[in-house]
């Protein structure tokens, strides 16, 4: 345990830190748009931290980590994606487009930019519901990854680690708004890329060095357990086997559902419109990559090194150590393998990776609900009270998000993180890809394809998916079978089911449907 006072000192600082970048983003905040986009002038050294801080959390870290430590090195294929799409993709093709469109339509949500660029307010809207209803299950994933480490290296209890976490950064996202939340993001972020860096440093240093420590990993293979092998697992520097089912969730739900969802993320493609030009994107592409790289480059080959520590120390498997919660094995990890005072210092890491998030998530659940919902659909426009509607929003979506992290089942973490990805990227990707690329596309067809897209991801997840509809039990309900289908279409991702048929839909009826008036189309894109 670490050492009390050492833990007060760290902790009291990190929340003045905290506390001061919060103040600052509320002293800062003085209308609408600075509560919501920051005033579109925020610097492109703090757009890339927030923008990574927010992207990747306690999810990456010890879900994915986790299932690293479980499954292997695999989910490397998803740094790839993670800085090639949520970094290069999303800063230099979509992130430059979305900020221009953004300033033409005077847009200061994403659900705003999308509906006004289709002249509808039922799609912003709809929008804002779905992220109000759907988002607090990523939420709830992030809030129990910072409290389960809370819980192993503290001894808190673990419905007390979710309240802390809760609180604090509530307090400065309802008083600051977005400002307040990237300055604490550029804060946190900084802090969480130190922190990787000396774990990986340390692994490596305890397991002989580079080349020893994944050598020893590989010559693990032979303890993979039975069960898991009959699945595909074949060691945790290998692959699995191909159309096995954990090929088909490492592939398909780890690293498509994530790796493509990034770039419908709403709380991500709002900070586009935060910068003042395109050239702050670019700069922001420098600092962005590397530290997404050392975020989750690092958790996962960590997660997967530690069955070597486990293995060395205990004679046991990372997950046999966690008690087969997958969720516990970076706690676990760094707990037994870590000096005592960077356990200290890996614990404010992993507060400022789940507070950026949380934060990140809180405001987009808030801004949702009070001024895509409440304001644009249900008052028609009308100002009213959208900053308060707004900051009740972010309490009421606080409470619900709060209450899933005490009832979701051990290991959900990037299960969540990876629904929630995924079914974003069936309702919206085609339909912004097509907003901002797309003159032709039409509001029918950008009706029809987040419809269509919602719907049929979350058809799939109930009544396909084996992971989602064993645990719902609908399917076995109303038809008398835990799924529709059989054999390999149980474990096929929503994502390669929905998305492309929301991407059909969008063309289809678009091209059937008239188009937006050229005045419209030169209002949006420019002359």
């Amino acid at each position: 345990m670490a050492s009390t006072i050492v833990l007060g000192i760290a902790v009291l600082i990190y929340l003045m830190l905290t506390c001061y970048c919060g103040w600052m983003g509320y002293k800062h905040t003085k209308s609408t748009d600075d509560f919501m986009v920051g005033g579109r002038k925020v610097n492109p050294f703090v757009l890339a931290l927030s923008y990574g801080a927010a992207f990747i959390s306690t999810s990456a870290i010890i879900g994915f980590g986790g299932y690293a430590g479980a499954f292997g090195m695999g989910i490397l294929w998803l740094v790839f994606l993670n800085i090639f799409i949520g970094i290069f993709i999303a800063f230099i093709v979509f992130g430059s487009r979305t900020r221009r469109m953004g300033v033409n339509l005077k847009a200061v949500t994403f659900p705003e930019l999308i509906g006004k660029r289709f002249q509808s307010r039922f799609i912003q809207g709809f929008s804002g519901l779905l992220i109000a209803i759907f988002m607090p299950i990523y939420t709830s994933g992030v809030l129990i990854g910072g409290a389960r480490f809370m819980e192993t290296a503290l001894g808190i209890d673990y419905n007390t680690s979710v309240l802390m976490l809760t609180i604090i950064t509530a307090a400065y996202v309802i008083t600051g708004g977005l400002l307040a939340v990237m300055y604490t993001d550029a804060m946190q972020g900084i802090l969480m890329f130190v922190g990787m860096a000396i774990l990986m440093i340390l692994t490596y240093r305890n397991l002989g060095g580079v080349v020893e420590a994944h050598q020893a990993l590989t010559n693990l293979a032979y303890l993979v357990p039975e069960t898991m092998a009959q699945q595909g697992h074949n060691g945790w520097t290998s692959m699995p086997t191909f159309g096995s089912p954990i090929w088909w969730t490492l592939v398909s739900t780890i690293i498509l559902g994530v790796g493509i969802g990034t770039l419908a993320q709403p709380q991500l493609a709002v900070r586009f419109m935060t910068v003042k030009n395109t050239t702050s994107l670019k700069r922001a592409v420098l600092s962005g990559g590397p530290f997404i790289f050392m975020m989750v480059g690092v958790a996962y080959v960590v997660g997967a090194l530690s069955n070597v520590y486990f293995f060395n120390n205990k004679g046991m498997l990372a997950f046999d150590v966690a008690g087969g919660n997958i969720d516990k094995i970076m706690p676990e990890y760094i707990n037994s393998a870590m000096p005592e005072i960077f356990v200290v210092f890996f614990m404010l890491t992993l507060l400022a990776a789940a507070m950026s998030t949380l934060s990140s998530l809180f405001h987009n659940m808030g801004t949702a609900i009070g001024h895509d919902l409440y304001r644009e659909y249900i008052m028609h426009g009308k100002i009213g009270h959208t900053i308060s509607i707004t900051k009740l929003g972010i309490a009421f979506t606080i409470i619900i998000s709060v209450i899933l992290a005490y009832v979701l089942p051990i290991g959900i973490i990037a299960r969540a993180t990876a629904i929630f990805f995924g079914l974003t990227a069936a309702a919206f990707l085609p339909m912004y890809a097509g907003a901002i690329f797309w003159k032709r596309m039409t509001k029918e067809g950008a009706v029809a394809s987040m419809l269509v897209g919602t719907f049929s991801s979350l058809f799939w997840l109930t009544f396909v998916h084996a992971k989602e509809a064993s645990a719902l039990g609908i399917s076995q309900a109303i038809f008398g079978q835990t799924t529709l289908l059989t054999g390999t279409w149980t474990l096929v991702d929503p994502i390669l089911v929905a998305t492309p048929i929301s991407v059909l839909v969008a063309i289809v009826i678009s091209l059937l449907t008239e188009p937006a008036p050229k005045e419209h189309i030169e209002k949006c894109f420019g002359k």
